[in-house]
């Protein structure tokens, strides 16, 4: 086959897959998530068949496991959270109100500090960040749960997920291997090798980002609520969540966090000071901790970019393409670099290399 034809062929099928995926994204979450949760917990079954364990009942086991620790946290934890959220989106509006007030308080030390014209000025733009910011942070949870998060989809995941998780894990090495011997003979070896860098992204993506989800939203969620936060459980698990987006969850969680605080506990500056410590904290770990250690530059992807593809894949598809976007960009990164390289070596781009490394010009 022609380099045109299989460019060609290429081209047909990540249309018809994003065709596919947009027809079908009302039903797919349920399917990704045990797709997700088969691949992370695929080493560990792995580890158990090397202590004699058979495949069926390491998958069993492991699932069993997983299900009692997800419905444990459910029932403890969501409940109240909804809780926490309902309360906090019924008084978000007052709270806008009270920072809007303490402005106002202090106004005149403002108009002193910056002039009146310079101070009217901040007093406006504060008032549009506050009311816009909310219009805009309610509309994004509106939509995503509207789009992704119906009755449909969550009993899907309470019922389809672990079937497909269980049927997905079990026979992952078969899969693997079927897979493997479709694989051209001629070119067999450079596959593999762009799968490999395709795992070990997945693996950054999927195992590592979950795992600094999980200790984010564990540290916020504690550190707030031992702060004395109100809705600090919420605000936290907020924070900790959106961190798969680069700089999202920070800001969300630090915004929110330092707009209940400055209501909640001004002229009390040390307990504002105490919340604004938790945040910055929790970017120092998370930038030189945890991303570093768990995901790493597995993914390869600027943090540029991988915002656009979340709020495109958001904007297109929903919640579904939120929990889509990163792997696919994640992906998308290792074939480009792939297709880079191969440009690199190819006639194009050498053709009249006098391969002296630079072409620098003859000194006279």
């Amino acid at each position: 086959m022609s380099l045109q034809n299989q460019i060609r062929a290429w081209l047909i099928f990540l249309a018809a897959a994003i065709l596919a995926l947009w027809v079908f994204r009302g039903i797919l979450l349920p399917f990704i998530v045990g797709m997700a949760l088969a691949y992370l917990l695929d080493p560990v079954a792995d580890r158990l068949e090397r202590i004699h364990f058979s495949r069926f009942w390491a998958t069993a086991v492991i699932l069993v496991i997983a299900i009692i620790i997800f419905a444990g946290a459910f029932f403890m934890i969501v409940p109240l959270v909804v809780q926490q959220a309902v309360s906090l989106a019924r008084l978000l509006p007052g709270y806008v109100n009270q920072l809007q007030d303490l402005a106002n308080e202090y106004a005149p030390s403002i108009h002193d500090l910056l002039g009146e014209a310079q101070a009217t000025q901040f007093q406006n733009a504060l008032s549009d960040l506050l009311t816009q910011g909310v219009g805009i942070l309610g509309g994004v949870v509106a939509q995503i749960m509207q789009s992704g998060l119906t009755i449909i989809n969550a009993l899907g995941i309470v019922i389809i997920t672990p079937v497909v998780a269980f049927y997905l894990l079990l026979d992952w090495d078969g899969m693997t291997a079927s897979f493997d011997g479709l694989l051209p003979r001629a070119h067999r070896e450079e596959i593999r090798g762009v799968l490999g860098q395709i795992d070990r992204a997945m693996a950054g993506v999927i195992r590592g980002q979950f795992l600094v989800v999980v200790t984010l939203s564990l540290f916020y969620a504690t550190a707030l609520s031992l702060a004395g936060l109100n809705f600090g459980i919420t605000i936290g698990l907020v924070s900790g969540f959106l961190s798969f987006i680069p700089y999202v969850g920070f800001l969300v969680g630090f915004l929110l966090s330092m707009g209940v605080a400055i209501v909640q506990y001004w002229p009390d500056g040390i307990m504002v000071a105490v919340i604004f410590g938790i945040y910055m904290l929790g970017q120092f770990l998370e930038g030189n901790v945890l991303y570093p250690k768990l995901v790493g530059s597995t993914i390869g992807v600027h943090p540029v970019w991988l915002m656009f593809a979340l709020f495109a894949f958001a904007l297109i598809f929903g919640f579904v393409g939120v929990l889509l976007a990163v792997p696919l960009i994640a992906i998308a990164g290792v074939l480009t670099r792939y297709g880079v390289d191969k440009y690199k070596q190819s006639a194009l781009y050498l053709d009249g290399d006098s391969g002296d490394g630079d072409n620098e010009p003859a000194a006279e």
